[in-house]
């Protein structure tokens, strides 16, 4: 190809020159392959070195950027960054990679490194202008600072000097002993854990933030390398292992947090996540757009109030936990078949205005049921406070527990309570997804007039979605009235500022990968733990949240995590639908019928 075709190709409005160049294996920066890999190394290898350098010189930012000899704060993400850029470079070096690093690359991709790089540079600079805005100028940045902004700029422009090859199936991974695959899935769940507890406990916005960018841009160069695919494989071999592991891990994280602070955080996202799951089975495997859901939520928590003994109570009664439980998820149970009877039969828009109604007059009602404007039940807007912690079997949720050296926290006690029932909702979601009931649901959510055709009763099946999805967000709302010690209608709303709310459930189900597991769990984290930890934008957060929405769905509309028939609605002619679409993270140019 000529450089005049190259350049005429690449100036096309619709990106089909960019696609030519990616498959020719052309770089968005014409440099020789060798001059870009060197630019590339010592770009991140100055970076590397800058956060050794103070970069402002005052204590007013947080993290103490003004030391010589050694990064603190947001220096060390930009010196992770750079290390694994630099990493990846290396395992791409000549024809096979540097031995000992090839491990981290199997596609022999540059795509890994420009991402990394790209996180790198996202990282540095966000810190600089953090800097600049909160002390009040680009005056308050030493050379260190300079320096490194620079040399990210250096790193990602090698980085887009590499040749771009288009993806291919990776080639087959050597084969381990079977304890040494266990050793790395463990060893991955610690990593994990790490990431997870220092994410969750970093002190201040600015740094969440810096995490969340390098994370972000980390974990799509994972599966850009074609790592990512080869753990995903990996997993899949030794399923009971990874379960055991998983469970291990999470059962794990209180014991390393100091104080309640984030164990709240944690298990709150934990109830947000559960929801999202019941919301999954209406929205994601039968298609019916719910937008009253958090209804069924407020639906469990009051009644688990009424019945647990609150001095508040109107009932005056006191249910043990289990008693309460099955009390909270039978009357979600029964909200959702009255419900779901006489609206079902409506379709798309119609539905979803039904819905909306109903969590709406949901918040209204428990509002006014104070003995003035109704019935004394649920002390109107007051709520009902004083819920009185939960003592299974003489255990007491609410008290300090030691086990040896190891010191249970109420809070902690109440993650594990959490952590059960998250994981008893993701086995029926599990179970329910793959049932007869299961595939009807999608077939229903595809088609409901091919399915109805087929012999689908489709009403009778919405009919049962609607109840499930109820009963499993009754569920998370008895043990949401405990770890908060009070109910407010306030809270059942359907958009606002913190979740759980309506909005937050329907954008954690499709933002995360509507029809998954992993999908809504990750989006009820992310959509949850963000607001929690970024509290310096609380006035702009929701304007935050719908940019990101709209970036999202224009991107990657199918979600972070969708499943293959999700992914293919969207990308069906594609021949690289990124990665997830096979085993090796490659396109396999798979129809929708065939997935």
């Amino acid at each position: 190809m000529t450089p005049q075709h190259h350049r005429s190709n690449a100036d096309t409005g619709t990106g089909t020159g960019r696609r030519a160049i990616a498959r020719l294996g052309l770089p968005l920066i014409p440099l020789p392959a060798t001059t870009a890999k060197i630019l590339t190394a010592g770009g991140a290898l100055l970076t590397l070195l800058s956060t050794f350098l103070p970069w402002t010189w005052t204590r007013a930012f947080p993290g103490n950027l003004t030391v010589t000899g050694y990064p603190g704060g947001l220096q060390i993400l930009t010196l992770t960054g750079a290390a694994l850029t630099l990493a990846q470079v290396l395992a791409t070096a000549g024809p096979t990679g540097l031995p000992g690093l090839r491990w981290l690359n199997p596609s022999g991709r540059h795509t890994a490194a420009l991402l990394l790089a790209a996180g790198t540079l996202a990282t540095t600079w966000y810190t600089l202008m953090a800097i600049a805005a909160r002390l009040g100028g680009l005056v308050n940045l030493e050379p260190g600072g300079y320096l490194a902004g620079a040399a990210a700029l250096t790193t990602l422009t090698g980085a887009l000097a590499l040749p771009h090859t288009p993806a291919r199936p990776l080639p087959p991974a050597r084969a381990l002993p079977a304890w040494a695959e266990i050793a790395v899935i463990a060893a991955v769940f610690g990593l994990a854990l790490h990431v997870l507890t220092y994410g969750i406990g970093t002190a201040y916005g600015e740094l969440f933030t810096g995490f969340l960018l390098l994370t972000g841009f980390t974990t799509a160069a994972l599966f850009a390398g074609g790592l990512g695919a080869r753990l995903t494989a990996l997993t899949h071999r030794h399923r009971r292992v990874t379960l055991t592991a998983a469970l291990v891990t999470a059962v794990l994280f209180p014991l390393t947090q100091d104080t309640d602070e984030y164990t709240l955080i944690i298990v709150n996202i934990l109830i947000f996540a559960t929801v999202a799951l019941g919301l999954n089975v209406v929205v994601g495997l039968a298609g019916l757009l719910d937008l009253g859901y958090v209804a069924f939520l407020g639906v469990g928590a009051y009644t688990a109030a009424l019945v647990s003994g609150s001095t508040a109570s109107t009932l005056h009664i006191h249910f043990p936990f289990w008693a309460a439980v099955l009390t909270g998820a039978a009357a979600s149970l029964v909200f959702g078949v009255v419900i779901g009877a006489p609206t079902l039969r409506l379709r798309g828009d119609y539905l979803a205005i039904v819905t909306l109604g109903f969590g709406e007059i949901f918040r209204i009602t428990v509002g006014n049921l104070n003995g003035e404007s109704g019935p004394s039940l649920t002390n109107g807007p007051n709520g009902i406070p004083n819920i009185p912690d939960l003592v299974i079997l003489g255990y007491d949720f609410g008290a300090k527990h030691s086990l040896g050296s190891l010191t249970l926290t109420p809070f902690a006690n109440y993650y594990l309570l959490m952590l059960f029932f998250t994981a008893l909702v993701v086995l029926v979601f599990s179970r329910a997804g793959n049932s007869r009931i299961g595939r009807a649901w999608v077939a229903i959510r595809e088609d409901e007039t091919a399915a109805t055709a087929m012999g689908i009763n489709g009403f009778r099946l919405k009919l049962i979605a609607f109840a499930l999805g109820a009963t499993l967000a009754g569920l998370a709302g008895t043990v949401q009235a405990h770890v908060a010690y009070t109910v407010v209608p306030e809270q059942y709303v359907f958009a606002g500022p913190v979740p759980p709310n309506s909005a937050f459930l329907l954008a954690a189900v499709i933002l995360g990968g509507m029809g998954t597991i992993t999908g809504p769990l990750l989006g009820a984290a992310l959509l949850y733990l963000i607001p929690a930890k970024l509290q310096f934008l609380q006035d702009y957060q929701l304007l935050a949240f719908g940019l990101a929405l709209i970036l999202l769905m224009r991107f990657r509309p199918e979600g972070i995590i969708p499943n293959r028939r999700r992914q293919l609605e969207f990308h069906e002619a594609s021949t690289d639908p990124g990665p997830g679409a096979d085993g090796n993270g490659n396109g396999n140019g798979l129809t929708k019928a065939e997935a």
